[in-house]
């Protein structure tokens, strides 16, 4: 019989069965590792050694976030995330905006972060009396804003902190800041005391950028406010150190004690050498310090002075101030400030 016509022998089924279980046992093996893999890339700690910032451009898709998120180091595998995002992200829509990426990060929280809009949220903080020419360095020294903002007018920003995003004008911030200040004012002048001093809303901003300026504790705003209200109502002098000030550093921090020379001089804020108000405000004031011009403390004081523990005592005549007055040098010489 010819070699080539010799019977070969036949596979037995339980070995093709056997090898047919092998392949499938190793197919399910590797995807069990594939997913595995995957699932650790998706749920595992993200290759972000440290803190990241990534922007998610309006309109994007999450392919497109993806990619940023990717070239930024924050997940692992644009396509793993985009695989595990579609089977478990919960088919919720991401949201735009500048996003904090905290070290190690897993991919599924980064996906939790854009879905839930969690947005970097960058603030610039105007404080109560902060003069416009420290508004305007504030915002000029804002990281990530765009363009110049000029100084604003003086009394214009309404203290406060004001959140911003990425690559936002620092014009637009400010005219925030100015809307607030209008919206407010008009607020508070619709709900004012009758009889008061100040006949419109400008006015009342100007005395309340003085008692800003004059104490920093909540409780004697009002009291403050009645001081200056008395006073003008008496035609005497508002007296307020401040407003010598303003002309000098345009409500910077003095830094040195007052000049003779300087309290006699003539211009439109030194309330030293003129009557009633000055000519614009020396300051951004508060809600608290608006409010309290508004509706002022029922006093007769006429004076103050400090007391010696960050506040001021007040008195209705000037020989009671006199008195107050001799107790603060005392204090002071005893300070070894005088």
């Amino acid at each position: 019989m010819p070699q080539d016509a010799r019977p070969r022998p036949r596979k037995r089924p339980g070995a093709r069965r056997s090898r047919g279980r092998r392949v499938l046992l190793i197919a399910a093996l590797l995807a069990v590792c594939a997913f595995g893999g995957g699932w650790w890339m998706w749920a595992g700690p993200g290759p972000a050694a440290q803190e990241l910032s990534v922007v998610v451009p309006e309109g994007a898709t999450l392919s497109r976030a993806a990619r940023e998120l990717e070239k930024a180091g924050a997940i692992h595998s644009r396509q793993t995330f985009l695989a595990f995002a579609r089977l478990f992200g919960g088919g919720g829509t991401i949201r735009a905006g500048e996003y904090r990426v905290v070290p190690h990060a897993s991919a599924r929280q980064v996906l939790e972060m854009l879905q839930q809009g969690k947005t970097l949220q960058r603030l610039v903080t105007v404080p109560e009396g902060m003069p416009s020419i420290l508004v305007a360095e504030a915002l000029a020294k804002a990281p990530a804003l765009t363009g110049i903002a000029k100084t604003p007018d003086e009394g214009s920003v309404l203290p406060d902190g004001y959140s911003y995003v990425r690559d936002e004008p620092r014009t637009a911030v400010l005219a925030r800041m100015q809307k607030a200040m209008t919206e407010y004012l008009a607020k508070a002048w619709a709900g004012r005391e009758q009889g008061l001093v100040v006949h419109t809303p400008r006015e009342a901003l100007i005395l309340a950028s003085i008692v800003e300026k004059e104490t920093g504790k909540p409780a004697e705003r009002t009291t403050v406010a009645a001081v200056y209200a008395n006073r003008l109502k008496a035609g005497m002098p508002l007296q307020a150190d401040p407003t010598i000030i303003y002309p000098i550093t345009r409500g910077k921090p003095l830094g040195r004690r007052i000049l003779q020379s300087e309290l006699r001089a003539k211009n439109g804020y030194n309330t030293y050498a003129m009557r009633g108000l000055p000519e614009g405000p020396i300051a951004n004031p508060g809600r608290a310090a608006i409010d309290a011009v508004l509706h002022p403390a029922n006093s007769k004081a006429l004076y103050f002075v400090a007391d010696g523990s960050g506040g001021h005592v007040f008195a209705e005549t000037y020989e009671q101030h006199q008195a107050n007055v001799a107790k603060w040098y005392a204090i002071r010489r005893a300070r070894g400030e005088m």
